[in-house]
């Protein structure tokens, strides 16, 4: 199937900044949608669309006409139940009563490492962990990305969607950090996996990691090769900065635990 007119959510947040040239083609439309506007628009490939997962009118505005929507619009880390459950929760239900009402057969979620966040390297019992396992989510932003997958489910088994809940590691240009070695997605991975989420191998009801082929990697790639994503990069060229100042050991708790410091952090405390 030919997803020629994409809508992006939370386009103007940091991922959608890196994903929208990855993800220009001649013959695709990406329809950008956030609260922040946009000005440096690609005027062959894009079009904006100004509002918030909350504003469900707004919402139906920006879903009418497309074939896919790549829901990244949300908050990205901890913050207070009612923020959480407002934007998070609420939003992605629009989304997805948006999706049905105007015909949209195709969501790719951004859900979160956190969403599982408190499964352990020990648990895993040296096999890698798989991309759907079960949630157990690190806090109230943890336990949102929990509930936006499944509504995905919901979704899906109601109204046949497919549905992509992508389980992102760290998507950035390089690691954020010493345990970015395990949970990296280069920005080129991170279109790779949006782009085979889009696909027809994609068809039905899947929950992957969003991770890119690290060597440390302790999360499976099982669930994405299914829906055809196969990573190239790998965060080893990374590891002599990090491992300068830290050991790499998996009794450390933040490599212990897939949700590494979040499982510590306050609930309902916004993270800065």
């Amino acid at each position: 199937m030919k997803m020629s007119r994409l809508l992006i959510t939370g386009a103007a947040g940091n991922m959608g900044k890196m994903l929208r040239p990855l993800l220009r083609q001649p013959d695709r439309t990406l329809r950008l949608f956030d609260v922040a506007r946009i000005t440096d628009l690609d005027d062959a490939t894009e079009q904006f669309v100004q509002g918030s997962v909350t504003d469900r009118a707004a919402v139906a505005a920006a879903v009418d006409g497309v074939d896919a929507i790549l829901h990244l619009g949300g908050l990205s880390t901890e913050d207070s139940w009612a923020n959480i459950l407002s934007i998070n929760v609420d939003g992605t239900q629009a989304i997805f009563d948006a999706a049905v009402t105007h015909g949209v057969t195709r969501v790719v979620a951004a859900s979160s490492n956190h969403a599982v966040g408190f499964w352990t390297h020990e648990e895993a019992g040296g096999e890698p962990l798989a991309g759907d396992v079960s949630p157990r989510p690190d806090g109230f932003y943890g336990w949102s990305k929990a509930a936006v997958e499944a509504l995905g489910r919901l979704y899906h088994d109601r109204f046949g969607i497919d549905v992509v809940n992508l389980r992102i590691g760290s998507s950035f240009e390089k690691p954020p950090n010493y345990r970015g070695l395990a949970s990296w997605m280069s920005p080129a991975d991170t279109a790779r996996l949006i782009e085979a989420s889009l696909s027809d191998s994609a068809k039905g009801f899947y929950t992957v990691w969003g991770i890119s082929k690290n060597s440390r990697a302790w999360w499976s790639g099982a669930q994405g090769e299914a829906i055809g994503y196969h990573p190239r990069d790998d965060s080893e060229q990374f590891a002599e900065e990090f491992l300068a100042d830290h050991e790499w050991t998996f009794s450390d708790p933040i490599l212990q635990r897939v949700g590494g410091a979040f499982c510590d952090h306050p609930l309902g405390q916004r993270m800065r």
